[in-house]
């Protein structure tokens, strides 16, 4: 199953293809006829074309420039950044670049530059003259430096138009070119747009440094007078407050506002510690010597101490003395004695002790208020030097910014008078435009197999377009698939002498054997079509006129009349033909007579002796064709013919025209469909055959008439006349 969808889809391809390869070869001749036109018309214009010739000159941006001193700073710019390469670029397309080069080569005189009317302003010049009531407007008035300024910007618009500035990736290098119709004159331009872009550069630096020169002066000026207010304000303060060494000063005043401090430290944790002692004095009264001699704040005491070992040692030789002697023993009497002394020293140690804490603490309070007092006044006197310190430093720090700038700007004004005549060129040329021998353009070969192809492929795509946008009938595929009837016919154009008529007799004429042989392919279709019905009355109708049903019918009868008995029948009764073709009276009666009675049957038809069909025009034209085509007596007429003809082929007007091939047909057992090839409408055709099945009526097949049958693009086209090869008479061999 697969394999039968691939081999579908790959003759579908195959056919597509086909079809795509048949428009071409049917517009071949088109298609190569507009190509050689157009290629011919790119010759002519390429011929009227002016040579163009390009010179390019190279220049070479430096990115370190050459500075007598360096004071990059001055310019402020940074050689080393892409973006001063593409700044560089754009200088040198600017306005002033051109516009000093056009200044100095006097272009305007060149034919390149001088204007040249165009077509469009010469169309409306002559619009203008043949309509003066539309130029209401008067033209303003210019003064000159205007019209100077107007005929600048044209040769800028021209100038910049053939200038060319092109980097080069990755490098230094730019590439300057002009376009001209002189190759000197080209060269010129392009070395002088370098020449101009390095002057301008070099003017622009030498510029910059001498106002830069300039100001700096003008600022260092300024700064010396600043510098010198400064440095009167600082001494004028030193001279107020009599300051010799501010920085001496305050160091003493910090320094002796510690040892206060420190001092006043000692003293108030003494005092604190006096005034402790002095509360458990207090508080155990001055007299409980024994309580107070315990106090850890008494016997810390050195003289208590002292005192206390004293005690001590009396009393452990008192102790070592009992052991040995009674207690009347005068040792002992002696030593309780010597430990009266001892305690009674030590209980006058302590009193003495407790006076002295008390005038201690009286002193020491003293002193705390003293350095107290003292700590306010060095506390004051050193918020008054800090005071002039700071004040005396911002002075000092005005004086030294000032200075420092100044010295800046002096130093800066030096290198600018140095250097203020002196600049390095911004760029140099690598390589200089000289005038080219051959033009860059126009390539003219280049343009005519442009055009060539161009055209030839606009031709090819147009043919598709047309083939596209084309809905007439011209193959068996279109009228199988686009009409979804059955062909049964299909009838060669045949070219004829202009202004001469395609003969009715062509079937029984040797000269159009192609002809007969379609028509009689025709014919045994149309017999093998309609095996199963009786078709002996066939009626031939078709769109519009013009499309040969008539030619079509009367042939068909001829070729049915080598089988049998044939009426040809002309049912137009509006503007009937085949009288006049098979070359009948005029007044000869008819069908229109036959339907009303007034002729015999004898006397309506006219036998063709030259193809044997019996033929019954029209008859006189009635004034109500359709009414008559209507009548019972029509039918009847076509049933009593049956009887005498083996086919009655009737020819009928246009069915997109008026209704009669509708009521013909009903009365008919088959319709036969003309459609001229590749004039005939789809929609037209379409129209027609709804007609006859909306009035019942059987359509036998389409017959498509007048086909080229050299540009056929369907294979299935050429079965109709392949009976070309076969209807030669044999070559007698040679004597």
């Amino acid at each position: 199953m697969n394999q039968k969808n691939q081999n579908l889809n790959y003759n579908e391809e195959v056919i597509e293809l086909n079809s795509y390869i048949n428009v071409i070869k049917f517009a071949k001749w088109r298609i190569l006829g507009f190509a050689i036109v157009a290629t011919l018309l790119a010759i002519m214009v390429s011929l009227t074309l002016v040579p163009k010739y390009i010179a390019t000159a190279t220049l070479l941006i430096e990115a370190e420039q050459a500075k007598a001193v360096s004071f990059q700073e001055v310019y402020g710019l940074d050689s080393n950044q892409k973006e001063y390469y593409l700044t560089q670029f754009e200088v040198i397309k600017s306005d002033s670049i051109a516009r000093e080069v056009i200044n100095k080569l006097n272009l305007k005189s060149h034919t390149d530059f001088i204007a040249k009317p165009s077509a469009l302003s010469e169309l409306k010049r002559v619009i203008k003259e043949l309509f003066p009531f539309l130029n209401k407007k008067d033209s303003e008035i210019l003064s000159e430096s205007d019209k100077a300024e107007f005929e600048m910007l044209r040769l800028l618009s021209t100038f910049k138009a053939n200038l060319s500035i092109t980097p080069i990736r990755k490098t230094q290098l730019v590439k300057v070119s002009f376009e001209s119709s002189d190759p000197k004159l080209a060269a010129l331009v392009a070395n002088t747009v370098g020449e101009v872009y390095i002057e301008s550069q070099m003017r622009a630096k030498m510029g910059i440094t001498q106002q830069a020169s300039s100001w700096l002066n003008t600022r260092l000026s300024q700064l010396r007078i600043q510098l010198d207010d400064s440095e009167v304000r600082l001494q004028a303060y030193r001279e107020k407050q009599k300051l010799v060494d501010i920085e001496g000063i305050a160091g003493l005043a910090t320094q002796e506002l510690e040892q206060i401090s420190q001092q006043l430290i000692v003293a108030r944790n003494e005092k604190n510690n006096l005034e402790s002692i002095n509360r458990v004095i207090t508080e155990y009264g001055n007299n409980n010597l024994e309580l107070l001699g315990s106090m850890p704040e008494i016997t810390s005491h050195k003289v208590i101490q002292d005192v206390k070992r004293e005690v001590i040692l009396v009393e452990r030789k008192l102790s070592d003395l009992g052991e040995v002697y009674g207690p009347r023993h005068p040792k002992i009497i002696s030593a309780k004695a010597e430990l009266a002394t001892v305690k009674n020293n030590l209980n006058k140690q302590i009193k003495g002790l407790i006076t002295g804490i008390e005038k201690e603490l009286n002193r020491i309070t003293r002193t705390v208020g003293a350095l107290e007092r003292d700590l306010v006044k060095i506390r004051a006197e050193y918020q008054d030097i800090t005071r002039k310190e700071t004040q005396y430093n911002q002075l000092q720090r005005e004086v030294e910014t000032n200075r420092n700038i100044f010295n800046t700007f002096l130093s800066r004004s030096k290198e600018t008078e140095v250097t203020s005549d002196f600049s390095s060129a911004a760029a140099r040329f690598t390589d200089r435009a000289y005038a080219p021998n051959k033009p860059a353009k126009p390539n003219k070969k280049l343009i005519i197999i442009l055009a060539f192809i161009a055209s030839f492929g606009f031709a090819v795509i147009m043919s598709f377009i047309f083939d596209a946008l084309n809905d007439t009938v011209k193959t068996k595929n279109d009228v199988e698939n686009k009409l979804a009837q059955r062909m049964i016919g299909l009838l060669p154009h045949v070219k004829i002498p202009k202004n001469s008529v395609f003969p009715i007799h062509a079937y029984l004429n040797d000269n159009y054997r192609r002809f007969a042989e379609s028509v009689r392919t025709f014919r045994t279709s149309l017999l093998l079509t309609q095996l199963e019905r009786d078709h002996k009355v066939i009626a031939v109708t078709s769109s519009s006129p013009g499309e040969g049903k008539t030619t079509t019918s009367a042939n068909l009868a001829m070729s049915l009349a080598q089988m049998g008995k044939v009426l040809l029948i002309d049912a137009d009764l509006r503007k009937p033909s085949i009288a006049k073709r098979f070359d009948i009276p005029v007044f000869h009666p008819g069908l229109s007579n036959l339907i009303v009675g007034t002729e015999q049957l004898s006397e309506c038809v006219h036998l063709d002796v030259q193809s044997g069909v019996a033929i019954m025009p029209s008859g006189q034209i009635p004034s109500n064709p359709l009414e008559l085509l209507s009548n019972a007596r029509f039918s009847e007429v076509i049933d009593g013919l049956k009887a005498e003809y083996n086919h009655i082929i009737i020819d009928t007007p246009p069915t997109q025209a008026v209704s009669d091939a509708l009521v013909v047909a009903q009365s008919t057992d088959s319709v036969i469909y003309v459609v001229k090839s590749d004039i005939t409408r789809i929609k037209h055709i379409k129209a027609g055959i709804e007609r006859l099945f909306e009035s019942k009526a059987h359509v036998a097949g389409i017959v498509l008439n007048q086909v080229d049958m050299s540009k056929s693009k369907d294979e299935h086209s050429h079965g109709y006349y392949d009976y070309y090869d076969y209807s030669q008479k044999p070559e007698q061999p040679n004597a």
